[in-house]
């Protein structure tokens, strides 16, 4: 016969290379107890290499401040807020310390619409209100979470109006997106269209003398930057109801770059801390001013820097890999211990059941005396006597 020399596959060759030594399957006895612990010990690496895992990505968040030199950086402010004054009446702007009036960083939209809200607005209205007004008191509590989970800020949307009312609207909306230059500035909603100078700008409110003024507003939305996840707009979801027809409501807003760098987002954003003042405008009692809605905002000389502060990814692999080879080998000690125990039980209950068993099926055994105890028998034989 012919011996083939053929030279084998380069896949064959690296399939029959192993470096570690395995059992011969003859030498295997599979148990039930041995499968029972090989599926425990499945289920238990699994959640463990998962709780590393969890514990790996969600790691302990940090605040650090540092000054902030990116002094070219633009600020975006979105707005959406609802005046109870028709639009024809009343007039935006926005001025910051550079003298640049509102033309130079974009155009609020003016929509007609009704203060009374519906009762499907109302109830997403009230929503959003009771829920940031809840975060804002119980901030100091949950932030941990807010920060790591995120809840996306409260940025609910009021549902437009299905059913428009048989009247003229008497309420103004102004809502869109401005980009501001990263300076302090104001912005104001007060009575009149305003008009633009060369060193400033003024409102035509002379027109409007005769007119009853209702400064009464709801912010639906006032953030800087874009969202992000843990921080909270404080006048989000705020409502003033004005008593008086000369209110004046002042916002001083303190506005702080963020920089945001976590495991699933990387952004770069704002948040901001109010104190907010109102008070009705009287010339007669000496509390002089416009009445209207002022926005001042500050900007801060630090910004915030938050990150994840999380171990080596090569330790992390060490720790895992230890975890679960401490696992295997402890769960292989514990099913050394069981089959032994297991095996020493199961042979002596056969041990004892087939001696019980070999009792019970032998005949018994004639008891042997001792014939120097046997009493010889001196009787003669009766054919001796007759002889």
């Amino acid at each position: 016969m012919i011996r083939y020399r053929g030279k084998k596959k380069v896949i064959d060759k690296v399939k029959e290379l192993d470096a570690f030594s395995k059992v011969p399957e003859e030498y295997v006895d599979s148990t039930p107890v041995g499968g029972t612990f090989s599926v425990i010990t499945f289920f238990i690496i699994m959640w463990l290499v998962y709780s590393e895992v969890s514990f790996f990505l969600d790691s302990n968040l940090v605040f650090r401040f540092m000054p902030d030199t990116d002094m070219d950086e633009k600020l975006r402010i979105n707005i959406d807020i609802t005046v109870a004054m028709p639009c024809l009446n009343i007039g935006a702007d926005i001025l910051d310390s550079t003298s640049q009036s509102v033309f130079g960083f974009g155009e609020l939209q003016e929509e007609d619409t009704w203060w009374e809200l519906t009762q499907e607005q109302q109830v997403a209205f009230d929503s959003v209100k009771f829920f940031n007004s809840y975060l804002r008191e119980e901030y100091h509590s949950i932030w941990h979470l807010l920060w790591k989970k995120g809840h996306g800020s409260v940025r609910a949307t009021v549902p437009k109006r299905k059913n428009k009312p048989n009247r003229r609207p008497d309420a103004c909306r102004l809502h869109g997106v401005l980009t501001l230059n990263k300076v302090s500035g104001n912005f104001h909603i007060t009575v009149g269209k305003s008009f633009h100078l060369p060193r400033g700008h003024i409102h035509l409110n002379m027109l409007f003398d005769d007119t009853p003024q209702n400064f009464s507003h709801r912010i639906n939305r006032l953030s800087f930057g874009s969202p992000a996840n843990g921080i909270i707009y404080p006048l989000e979801g705020d409502e003033k109801i004005a008593d008086d027809e000369n209110m004046l409501y002042q916002y001083f807003l303190e506005v702080v770059p963020t920089d945001i760098d976590t495991t699933f987002e990387s952004i770069k954003t704002f948040q901001y801390s109010v104190k907010e003042l109102q008070r009705p405008i009287s010339h007669s009692s000496g509390s002089h001013g416009v009445p209207g809605v002022f926005f001042k905002y500050d900007m801060a000389a630090l910004k915030i820097q938050v990150y994840q502060e999380r171990e080596n990814l090569l330790q992390f692999m060490l720790r895992l890999f230890s975890i679960i080879g401490g696992i295997y080998v402890i769960i292989g000690f514990i099913n050394t211990v069981v089959l032994t125990l297991r095996t020493g039980l199961s042979n002596t209950v056969t041990t004892e059941h087939s001696k019980k068993k070999e009792y019970q099926s032998s005949p018994p055994t004639p008891v042997q005396k001792n014939p120097l105890l046997i009493a010889p028998d001196l009787n003669m034989p009766l054919n001796l006597i007759k002889q």
